[in-house]
């Protein structure tokens, strides 16, 4: 996404299998790629990430 991607959008490189297409890429934007992952973000399961992604993404959103 040459602008960035806008909270609440879904990423263009995300597969159907909810996995980054360039994971690991050069091309793949600073703001992926430094996002460190830990376990209160992980939590014990899938949906625990998902819904934690879900609210930093909200909370990111501008004007929310």
């Amino acid at each position: 996404m040459p602008n960035g991607k806008p909270a609440g959008v879904r990423c263009v490189q995300l597969g159907d299998d909810l996995r980054c297409a360039i994971f690991g890429q050069p091309e793949r934007p600073a703001c992926c790629s430094g996002l460190q992952a830990s376990a209160e973000m992980c939590g014990s399961d899938r949906t625990h990430a998902l819904q934690w992604i879900t609210h930093l993404d909200a909370a990111t959103r501008p004007g929310g």
